[in-house]
């Protein structure tokens, strides 16, 4: 089943209602690129595509304290300055190859504890949860349903069933 959080995340992303405690658009237009990122559009959606940024934003707003978000947004900030100094360009500012190779250059930091690495693995591991747990995912991707099989109130009842009779020999012979 869907982490009830991830449920209630969803709802308020549906809703179109922007959490008060959320993140700039520079920084929501930075996590979408990240996320395309990670997830790009092939057979299935990007990232973007199922509102993976609008999740991201919610669950910052909404599920970290003050200080969580705090580092967090330092973190965004600290993915672009590693990309400015290692790319030349602030990470919405790189052509889509050149975003693999900075996602790459990240993920081969060895000291996940250090910025940039930090909230860039944070960050991963929110687009994952919530690309997995969108509904258009879970329904034209995985194929999940809630609620398999369906009710039909009005189906056909079998006619009963007819058993054949055995006939019995009896010692005659």
């Amino acid at each position: 089943m869907v982490p009830r959080e991830a449920v209630a995340a969803w709802a308020r992303v549906a809703s179109g209602e922007r959490p008060p405690e959320g993140l700039t658009n520079p920084r929501i237009a930075l996590v979408g690129a990240i996320a395309d990122t990670i997830l790009p559009r092939s057979d299935s959606p990007s990232a973007t595509q199922v509102g993976v940024p609008d999740f991201v934003n919610v669950i910052v707003a909404g599920n970290y304290t003050d200080a969580e978000r705090t580092s967090f947004v330092g973190g965004l900030d600290a993915i672009d300055a590693h990309c400015k100094a290692g790319f030349g360009a602030p990470f919405t500012e790189l052509p889509p190859e050149r975003r693999g190779d900075a996602v790459g250059a990240i993920e081969a930091l060895t000291d996940r504890r250090a910025e940039p690495a930090r909230t860039y693995w944070r960050l991963k591991g929110l687009v994952i949860h919530g690309y997995f747990t969108s509904e258009r995912v879970m329904k034209t991707v995985l194929h999940y349903e809630i609620m398999p099989g369906s009710f039909n109130g009005n189906a056909p009842m079998p006619s009963a069933v007819v058993r054949p009779t055995h006939s019995k020999r009896h010692g005659h012979g």
